[in-house]
């Protein structure tokens, strides 16, 4: 079976948030809410050395899709878990068997939170609090500019969906527009993956920084470039066994 994964090219990526825009857009989702992000692809940024010999880095993360996944383990739903591996690696979440524990959440090693549980800086793992809205920008009566731009109540009632113009897609696991009291991640866009196309935020980069793709056939992009560069992970040190690899860097040519 396939092992799917992504390979990012820092030296190529530029951290324009191309990616990050290209995601919310193909996933429908929220606004960010009170400190908490709703940004399935996000970006993580590393200060190092002392001036004038400092380097700066803008690191896109995601889910990583980890083989040994302790978001998969900690999940309690039984007979079938709400969080679970696919046959071909991805790391997928059901909606419908979420019961909103929040447990992989606290579990997943790249998802840093504070005393709350509430901030994920990373955004790896997100969750929709049980409110009347998973989207309440468009519940919304008053408009942004009184007299010049509608409402996001009068916009979403025009157009008759939540949000407005979402990208409509289909899977047996998850829907384009997540409900509340359950959780929500990169699943490395699986419903375009069954139809032969790249993950969104792949093809949205400018600059080809994302390759996914089987990193086990030596035929993939993805596995050639792991074996042309020195890749490294984020937090190898957790025992996961990632499936998001980085290459390069983009200060000094790898």
């Amino acid at each position: 079976m396939a092992r799917y994964g992504m390979v990012i090219d820092l030296q190529k990526c530029v951290g324009c948030g191309a990616c990050a825009l290209a995601c919310k857009t193909e996933n429908n989702t929220q606004n960010s809410n009170n400190g908490q992000t709703f940004n399935w692809a996000d970006f993580t940024y590393r200060e190092s050395g002392k001036f004038p010999n400092v380097k700066y880095a803008s690191i896109p993360v995601l889910c990583n899709h980890c083989s040994k996944a302790a978001c998969v383990d900690v999940c309690p739903v039984k007979p079938k878990k709400a969080m679970f591996k696919t046959p071909d690696g991805i790391t997928m979440h059901n909606d419908k068997r979420c019961i909103g524990c929040r447990r992989c959440q606290k579990a997943c090693p790249y998802s840093e939170k504070d005393a709350e549980g509430e901030k994920v800086d990373y955004s790896v793992i997100s969750y929709n609090k049980r409110r009347k809205e998973t989207h309440p920008t468009y519940a919304d009566k008053e408009a942004l500019i009184p007299g010049c731009t509608t409402s996001g109540a009068e916009l979403a009632a025009k157009t008759g969906a939540k949000p407005p113009h979402a990208t409509v897609y289909h899977s047996g696991d998850y829907g384009c527009v997540r409900e509340d009291g359950v959780v929500e991640k990169c699943i490395l866009c699986a419903h375009r993956l069954a139809k032969k196309e790249q993950p969104y935020c792949v093809v949205s980069c400018p600059a080809g920084a994302r390759t996914a793709g089987d990193l086990d056939d030596p035929k993939s992009d993805a596995a050639k470039l792991l074996k042309k560069h020195k890749p490294f992970q984020l937090k190898p040190e957790a025992g996961t066994e990632p499936n998001v690899h980085y290459i390069r860097s983009f200060s000094v040519a790898g």
